[in-house]
């Protein structure tokens, strides 16, 4: 059924680190050997062995509109025929902060980068040289790209000063890092409390999607930006995950709660690699050529992201989202029904068209320690049981589904027997 697949692995490996080039592709957290996919259409992607799924990541987010969307492919090819890139200015650039503005509550001034990481790094920077402070505070659990800054582990607990995460990662760069504990405001205060006169930033995920889909409880993010502002620093929402998909404003329309800087990427680039921080005024006005602190690119803005990207943002509307909705609610309703009726130790979290199945004897998760005590290597066979049924679901427990708008009720109904059948074997073993 994979052979195709496994010797494409194979080769892989002799050429490329781990045989992928991100960590999660080897399919090692479910003890399995990855996909080779070589068509996408639509809702579906259809694999090297001629295998056809039902797609449920939607390359991590930006497929909002499934696969090979033909106004986003007219786009591109019509950006193409006058130049992927010029390494200069073009006009559609600005088209794009014009749209990030109009939707995004928050922003007034955008700068384009070229991936998540890129913005979450630039946007870290830009706080430390508005606030000249030094300090950043994460949350476990929450995942910012691969900045040295991000890959910072919280120590001997959630209160203390970060230890490096990775190799390559020095002592000098963690300790600017602490870490505090996701839905926990009294961890937030008090190291703002021990290092008062230097926090730079707190960057947080308004809704967590790196350790399942954990959704923030009421009072959490209104109580992050009551603390920033009263001690003079600057809150930072990763929307690269959920910006344009809850909702066309992302998490701090959905929650009414506004940062000072936000990092965007996925949907902004229909498919293509892309990246943006923005913010208030004052503070953007901090970068280079404007200010002093500096940050560049020379694939920023290209013409094939932003002639993706401003197609997809114009294509979002009111009824996009209520589709969504409906999509998302009657599979969250089915396999609630089904872990009912199978009696299987599990919970189902979702916001809008993000959602995470947890095999769990708890309620909900809250938290990253929560999402440590889920049983893997249940969630594993669950996966490889639906992945041989057509349904291609996140390769790990700790990653979040993102439904798109093209599903169909065909895809629906047999996502939810998939599930269904896939249970009963499971509580069968």
């Amino acid at each position: 059924m994979y052979k195709k697949s496994r010797l494409a692995f194979n080769n892989a490996k002799e050429k490329i680190p781990g045989g992928v080039n991100s960590p999660v592709r080897a399919f090692k957290s479910v003890n399995s050997s990855p996909i080779f996919f070589k068509k996408g259409i639509g809702s579906k992607m259809i694999d090297i062995d001629d295998n056809e799924y039902i797609d449920c990541i939607s390359s991590w987010g930006p497929l909002i509109f499934g696969h090979c969307n033909n106004e986003i492919i007219k786009s591109v090819n019509e950006a193409v025929i006058n130049g992927a890139t010029f390494g200069a200015c073009t006009p559609i650039e600005t088209e794009m902060a014009d749209k990030i503005i109009e939707y995004v509550p928050s922003i007034e001034k955008v700068r384009m980068v070229n991936s998540g990481t890129e913005a979450t790094m630039s946007a870290i920077r830009l706080a430390r040289g508005f606030s000249k402070k030094e300090l950043i505070i994460k949350f476990s659990g929450n995942y910012h790209g691969h900045g040295d800054s991000f890959l910072i582990k919280a120590g001997s607990g959630a209160f203390t000063l970060g230890l490096p995460d990775s190799p390559g990662v020095t002592k000098n760069t963690a300790k600017d890092t602490l870490t505090a504990e996701f839905n926990n405001l009294d961890s937030v205060e008090k190291l703002f409390i021990e290092n008062s006169k230097n926090i730079a930033a707190v960057i947080v995920e308004p809704i967590a999607g790196n350790m399942g889909l954990v959704i923030p409880e009421k009072g959490f993010l209104e109580g992050l930006r009551n603390l920033c502002d009263t001690y003079n620093s600057v809150l930072i929402f990763d929307e690269v995950m959920t910006g344009f998909r809850v909702s066309k404003g992302g998490a701090q329309e959905l929650y009414g709660v506004n940062p000072d800087i936000t990092t965007l990427g996925k949907i902004i680039g229909g498919g293509l690699p892309v990246g943006a921080y923005g913010g208030k005024k004052d503070i953007m006005d901090m970068l280079a050529p404007e200010g002093p602190v500096y940050q560049a690119g020379t694939l920023s803005g290209n013409p094939l992201a932003m002639s993706a990207g401003l197609t997809t943002l114009k294509m979002l509307d009111k009824n996009i989202y209520l589709k969504l909705e409906e999509i998302s609610n009657k599979i969250q309703a089915g396999w609630e029904k089904n872990i009912k009726e199978t009696n299987t130790n599990a919970c189902v979290s979702r916001v809008g068209s993000m959602m995470t199945l947890f095999f769990t004897n708890k309620k909900s998760i809250r938290n990253y320690n929560d999402a440590l005590e889920c049983n893997t290597t249940m969630y594993a066979k669950y996966f490889k049981l639906m992945l041989d049924m057509g349904i291609y679901l996140p390769p790990s427990q700790y990653e979040s589904l993102f439904l798109s708008s093209v599903m169909t009720e065909n895809d629906i109904e047999k996502l939810i027997s998939s599930n269904k059948k896939a249970l009963e074997i499971l509580k069968n073993e």
